[in-house]
C-alpha cells in the first residue's frame, strides 16, 4: 500500500461519489493495492483469485469511506448513532483488513521456508516464549482460537516483548501498542474452498511456508521501534 497522500486519486474518488469536497482533505487517506506472488500449491488458483479480489474490494471500500469522511458532519455526532461514528468504525475495519492482508500475503507462500537459529526472528521468539517450539504451539493455538479473523505475533510496545493473539473479524481484540511481525488469515474464506472445515490442516500448511526473510525484516524494524521507544 502506498502512503496515504495521493490527493489526485482521492479527488477522483470524491468526484465519482458526487461529494462536495472541502478545499482541504481532512482524512486524505488513499490506499493502493500491492502485487503479490503466491507460488504455493497449498491454496488453489481459485482461492488465490477470490482472496485477491476480496483484498481489492477492501481497498475500494476504504478509499470510499475515507472520501466520505472529508465531507461528513462533525457537529451532529453522538455515541448512540451518527454518520460520523459509523464511518470511523468502518474506516478502522477496512483499513485493518487492507493492512492485515498486505502482511499475510507477504509472509506466506515461501516454497523454501527456513528459519536459521542465529536469525533475529528465532532468537527473539525463543527469548520471549521460552523456545521457538513453544512460540509455534502458542501461535497455532491463537489461529485455531480466532473467530473468523486473524492470528498475529506482535511486538507489544508496552511490555517490550513479543506476544501472540487472535483477532476476531478485522478490529475486535486488537491489542493496544501492537506492531505485527507475523500474520495468519483465519477467516473461513482463506481455507474453506480448499480445506472445508479442516482449519488445522490449513494452518499447519501455511506455517510450513512462512517467508522468514520477510519476517526477519519486520523483526529488525520492530527492534528499531523498541529502541526509539526507549526499550
Amino acid at each position: 500500500m502506498s502512503q496515504f497522500t495521493n490527493k489526485d486519486l482521492k479527488k477522483n474518488i470524491s468526484e465519482s461519489l458526487g461529494l462536495n469536497r472541502k478545499d482541504s482533505l481532512n482524512e486524505s487517506y488513499v490506499a493502493q493495492p500491492k502485487t503479490f506472488s503466491l507460488p504455493t500449491e497449498l491454496l488453489s488458483s481459485a482461492s488465490k483469485k477470490s482472496h485477491l479480489e476480496l483484498y481489492d474490494k477492501y481497498i475500494e471500500d476504504f478509499n470510499r469511506i475515507s472520501a466520505e469522511l472529508d465531507t461528513v458532519d462533525r457537529l451532529d455526532v453522538n455515541s448512540n448513532h451518527s454518520r460520523f461514528r459509523d464511518l470511523k468504525i468502518d474506516e478502522t475495519c477496512n483499513m485493518n483488513a487492507v493492512y492485515l492482508h498486505d502482511l499475510y500475503f507477504a509472509n506466506i507462500s515461501d516454497l523454501h521456508s527456513e528459519i536459521p537459529m542465529d536469525s533475529l526472528s528465532y532468537m527473539r521468539l525463543s527469548r520471549d516464549f521460552g523456545s521457538f517450539d513453544e512460540w509455534q504451539r502458542d501461535f497455532i493455538a491463537c489461529c485455531l482460537a480466532s473467530r473468523c479473523g486473524w492470528a498475529i505475533t506482535y511486538l507489544n510496545t508496552f511490555t517490550q516483548s513479543y506476544m501472540n493473539c487472535p483477532i476476531d473479524l478485522h478490529s475486535l481484540n486488537v491489542p493496544v501498542g501492537s506492531y505485527p511481525v507475523i500474520v495468519m488469515d483465519m477467516w473461513q474464506h482463506a481455507y474453506y474452498r480448499d480445506y472445508l472445515n479442516d482449519v488445522k490442516t490449513y494452518t499447519y500448511g501455511m506455517m510450513k511456508q512462512l517467508n522468514w526473510n520477510i519476517i526477519e525484516d519486520r523483526f529488525r524494524k520492530a527492534d528499531n521501534v523498541q529502541k526509539q521507544l526507549g526499550g
